[in-house]
């Protein structure tokens, strides 16, 4: 359930930019004043140059090369391309207005905004912080430098499957700074090492910000690029993923690749001590500052019930009564994923939470509080899903994928589907995970089918993959937000990154080959 982008969708350094180191920035207001005159002149050039093409397909790869520069370069906010590219596609004849703008009617449109809304919530009333806080105060936790690290891991793969990774890692980042600072105190008075620029710290930091990520990945929703990617796949491929199917496919990747995720940090950067002093004690007084448990808060949990029993409520009734009963075809196609986002985050509209000053009662979430949502990652999803499907439609999509599949000497389901994940953790690497998977789909789709291989795998995989982007600060929000911490060497993320991004590529493309057939897709 995200809340404002999963990455960079809003404005141009987007999420988390402000909390980017200095060199950071530097590389993107690099980047966004080469993308600034190049996306013009490369728009120009194909439409000069691609006579080959038919004018609708010739036009449409115009549209696509300047939208891939200017997403990836930012050299606009996100959402103003996109806005930009559909209306370049009326200009240019491509498509008519209703066609474009129907796209901005779907039904995953909803599952945004419900959601959105619902993890605003959370953020106003401080669910997500008393969550976080209630699992470090487990007995046992605080106290172990390697628990204390898997389980900031634990909960930012596990919040993050609702919230945004942004939204998240914000969230646990002060916390985790808490902490260190806490026993990087009592270490240091009593003689030991300085822990607030040690391995342990960092490893906690790269922790929150690479569980976020992968995290996002246990749910369709945990992700604005998913939620993208999931309904490129569908409309090109006709096929329907269900938020169940989805969740049974994605959970063991998830977890395995957590498994190696902790090895992995705690191999590179073993902690200098075995014990936390005072981590227990800083936890149990950011306990205390929260007090009870608000109305607000249980309010927010009633409609996050409400929204998740309604998504998996046709999966489940389906295993257990069959598919076919009249009680699950209902549920099918009237209790939608998006009618049960916008149902659950109607709740948060019409429960009090407390008492008005005049007497009246003020709702779990005001609207004031609920505009504040990324209403910029909605307009960079309508524009995603009208330039694939008007890619399949011009065939745009078939001419570029067997020329490249034929370029490529890709030939086998495993093949794309290793492409597929490469290309779109390249991408992601430099640019928003929105555009990476409005990027990417796209043409794996085509590649697939220009092979003649099934091309559901592959394009959920290029999906999972533009979530992916772990070497560099500027790759993710959350790399960002951990980095301009200060407790996180750039040497040392660039180390890790690099190696988590070959071995979660590899988890990913061998888990969802081998999930895929199991879950039935």
């Amino acid at each position: 359930m995200t809340v404002q982008s999963g990455d960079r969708a809003g404005a141009s350094g987007g999420d988390g930019a402000g909390a980017t180191a200095p060199a950071a920035g530097r590389f993107d207001t690099v980047r966004s004043r080469i993308g600034m005159p190049a996306g013009p002149l490369a728009f120009v050039a194909v439409l000069l140059l691609a006579d080959g093409l038919v004018w609708p397909q010739r036009a449409l790869a115009a549209v696509f090369v300047l939208v891939m520069i200017w997403w990836v370069t930012e050299a606009l906010p996100l959402a103003v391309t996109a806005v930009f590219a559909v209306l370049l596609c009326v200009f240019l004849g491509v498509a008519d207005e209703e066609t474009v703008l129907g796209a901005f009617g779907t039904d995953t449109i909803f599952v945004f905004l419900g959601g959105f809304v619902i993890a605003r919530a959370m953020s106003v009333h401080g669910l997500d912080r008393r969550i976080a806080l209630r699992a470090l105060s487990v007995s046992g936790i605080a106290g172990s430098p390697v628990r204390t690290m898997i389980a900031f891991g634990a909960m930012a793969a596990t919040i993050s499957a609702f919230v945004s990774n942004t939204a998240t890692v914000a969230m646990l980042l002060p916390i985790g700074i808490g902490i260190v600072r806490s026993v990087s105190t009592v270490s240091v008075r009593e003689g030991g090492p300085d822990l607030s620029r040690s391995r342990w710290a960092t490893s906690v930091m790269l922790m929150i910000a690479y569980g976020a990520s992968i995290g996002g990945l246990i749910t369709p929703v945990g992700a604005p690029h998913q939620l993208i990617g999931r309904d490129l796949v569908e409309s090109q491929t006709g096929r329907t993923i269900g938020f169940v199917e989805w969740v049974t496919m994605f959970l063991p990747v998830v977890l395995v690749m957590f498994v190696v995720l902790a090895a992995l940090l705690l191999l590179l950067n073993r902690p200098e001590v075995t014990r936390l002093d005072g981590a227990a004690e800083f936890v149990a007084e950011q306990r205390a500052a929260l007090g009870g448990v608000t109305r607000g808060e249980k309010n927010t949990v009633v409609a996050f019930v409400v929204a998740v029993v309604l998504w998996t409520a046709p999966g489940v009734l389906g295993a257990v009564i069959g598919e076919d009963s009249p009680v699950v075809r209902w549920l099918t196609e009237h209790a939608t994923e998006g009618v049960a986002a916008v149902f659950a985050a109607t709740l948060l509209f019409l429960l009090p939470a407390r008492s008005a000053d005049d007497g009246g009662r003020v709702p779990t979430l005001t609207w004031a509080e609920a505009v504040k949502i990324d209403w910029g990652v909605i307009l960079l999803f309508g524009a995603g899903t009208v330039l694939g499907s008007l890619s399949s439609e011009t065939g745009l999509a078939r001419t570029f994928g067997d020329g490249l599949a034929s370029g490529l000497g890709v030939s086998s389901l495993v093949a794309v589907t290793v492409l597929a994940a490469v290309m779109a953790l390249l991408v992601s690497e430099t640019t928003s995970n929105t555009a990476s998977a409005g990027i990417v789909v796209p043409i794996v789709v085509p590649i697939a089918v220009a092979i003649g291989v099934d091309p559901l795998i592959p394009g959920l995989v290029a999906t999972a993959a533009a979530g992916y982007g772990f070497m560099l600060p500027v790759s993710t929000p959350p790399n960002a937000i951990v980095y301009g911490s200060g407790l996180v060497p750039l040497t040392k993320m660039i180390r890790s990154g690099v190696v988590f991004d070959v071995l979660g590529v590899t988890v990913l493309v061998v888990g969802v080959l081998l999930m895929a057939p199991l879950v039935g897709l």
